[in-house]
């Protein structure tokens, strides 16, 4: 409260207001005091200036401390009045009080006046505070009604008692729109909720309610509900806080939304990507089956013409005489283009499907391995624990496919100098790591969707139920790969190891492609 004290005081007597004057002074404060003795003072007096306090004689000529309370309670329900007077009687005193005078004083007691005073005016603070408080809630409270009402969804209070029975303590306007019932019906059986649950998604909700009231957690659901009386199904989600209640049950506080049509772009979404799958699946089946019928027409076709035209070719080179110089080096160097086309197309042929691919795939890694060293000049080099890894013949080439890509990827971007491959297996999946010690892959690389290399490998790996992974190491980049070992065709793809070797070898034997030096390139 302020040092200073403004207090109107209504007296006829100039004599008793110089007493209470006196009196108040002793208060310890700044007074500013006017006195006024009639109801057109008194009126003039509280329009021109803001009060402290109104003391005032009971009995004035004319004018009452009765008449000058209801002056100023018209005004004002706040400003304190105190009635000073000589005599009052007891009945007179209660009325006043009644009618809303904070307290009396007899002019013969007046030692009572300043603690009257003060107490008079913390009381008149704390009913200003409280008024304040109370515009407060209410400005709050239509604040927050104005808000859930607008939300798309059912703000709700939930009480579980000690004995684990549940009641909606507060549900917003939204529910029916939500659940096609009024905020009454749900606030008087909570079960009303509960009962439009779809069946197949009961006990979901049940175990999660049950879930969170048991650990006093968090109580998050998603599920569908059914709206009475209507085929019309509506995907809702649900998100609350706990908080402990009454020592013993628990409340949950949140809002359960409508996400219909969320769910339904989402299962489109997965639908689309089902699908993108199977396609892209059956895009790489129908390559890879084009790559083996190009590369047996390259290798049987064109590769037999060469044979032919090179055998002709020896045969003239016999016919002619030794002093035939001309033509005999006309056929050499027509040998030489032959040689180098036959060179050629067996390459074409395996880049298209790798004989070796046929002796299985440890082979075949090696053999790539080897390859890329040779031709970028890149020390890479293959660990494995087994002889050999039987895998399904999809499984097989979806692990060469990724493992040239990953090579093609190191020698454009990488400038690495070592490759580290580790191949490895068990009874149900095999992995494949393949680390450089490159730059490293930026980090805006691996999220661009223009990284058609890296989304390829995580796209075959995902349809054949796997998944690869490319990372920035310390050292450079590390792929991973993870595969199943078996697809659910894979009695159409398995053969006896015996049967594999022995059919690889004949493949090869009629390819006389460069073979990989098995010693020379060792198992590390």
């Amino acid at each position: 409260m302020s040092n200073e004290l403004h207090i109107l005081l209504v007296e006829d007597s100039p004599d008793d207001a110089e007493l209470v004057k006196q009196e108040l002074l002793h208060a310890g404060r700044d007074l500013i005091l006017q006195r006024v003795d009639s109801a057109a003072g008194m009126s003039e007096a509280l329009a021109h200036r803001t009060w402290d306090m109104v003391i005032s004689d009971y009995n004035l000529p004319g004018f009452s401390g009765t008449e000058a309370l209801e002056l100023l309670r018209a005004q004002s329900a706040y400003i304190p009045f105190i009635v000073v007077s000589g005599r009052i009687g007891e009945e007179e005193a209660v009325a006043l009080m009644q009618s809303g005078a904070d307290d009396y004083v007899m002019k013969d007691r007046l030692a009572r006046l300043v603690p009257a005073v003060e107490r008079s005016l913390r009381e008149a603070q704390n009913r200003l505070e409280s008024r304040a408080a109370q515009l407060a809630l209410r400005e709050s409270e239509a604040l927050f009604k104005a808000i859930v009402s607008n939300m798309p969804g059912m703000v709700f209070q939930l009480e579980f008692d000690a004995d684990g029975s549940p009641m909606f303590t507060y549900v917003s306007d939204g529910c029916l729109a939500l659940f096609g019932a009024p905020a009454k019906l749900l606030r008087q059986d909570a079960h009303a909720v509960f009962e439009r649950i779809l069946p197949e998604d009961l006990r979901s909700f049940s175990e999660s309610m049950k879930d969170a009231y048991r650990r006093r957690s968090n109580w998050n659901w998603e599920g569908r509900i059914r709206l009475a009386g209507t085929n019309e199904i509506k995907w809702v989600d649900l998100r609350s806080r706990s908080r402990l209640h009454n020592h013993s049950g628990m409340c949950w506080e949140g809002i359960i939304s409508n996400i219909t049509q969320n769910k339904i772009a989402d299962l489109e979404i997965r639908r689309s990507r089902e699908e993108l799958g199977r396609l892209s699946a059956h895009v790489e089946s129908v390559k890879e089956q084009e790559r083996s019928r190009i590369a047996r027409e390259i290798h049987d076709d064109l590769g037999g013409t060469l044979t032919a035209i090179k055998i002709m070719l020896m045969r003239l080179g016999k016919g002619l005489a030794p002093e035939a110089k001309e033509e005999q080096e006309r056929l050499r160097s027509t040998e030489a283009l032959l040689d180098s086309a036959m060179e050629v197309t067996r390459r074409i042929a395996t880049e298209l499907r790798p004989g070796i691919l046929d002796l299985g795939i440890l082979a075949a890694i090696e053999w790539q391995a080897a390859e890329f060293e040779k031709r970028m000049d890149i020390s890479c080099q293959v660990t494995c624990a087994y002889k050999e890894i039987r895998l399904d013949n999809k499984i097989s080439i979806a692990l060469f496919r990724i493992f040239q890509e990953t090579l093609t990827n190191i020698a454009k971007h990488a400038g690495a100098t070592r490759v580290e491959v580790e191949l490895e297996t068990d009874e149900d999946e095999v992995m494949l790591q393949v680390h450089d010690n490159g730059h490293g892959i930026a980090d805006e690389d691996l999220v661009k969707p223009q990284s058609f290399g890296i989304l390829g490998m995580q796209e075959r790996a995902r349809n054949l139920g796997g998944e690869a992974s490319v990372r920035r190491t310390r050292s450079g980049t590390a792929v991973k790969l993870r595969l199943p070992r078996f697809t659910g065709d894979a009695t159409e793809d398995l053969v006896d190891d015996e049967q594999l070797l022995l059919f690889g070898r004949a493949i090869h034997a009629l390819t006389p492609a460069r073979k990989p030096d098995i010693k020379k390139m060792g198992r590390t």
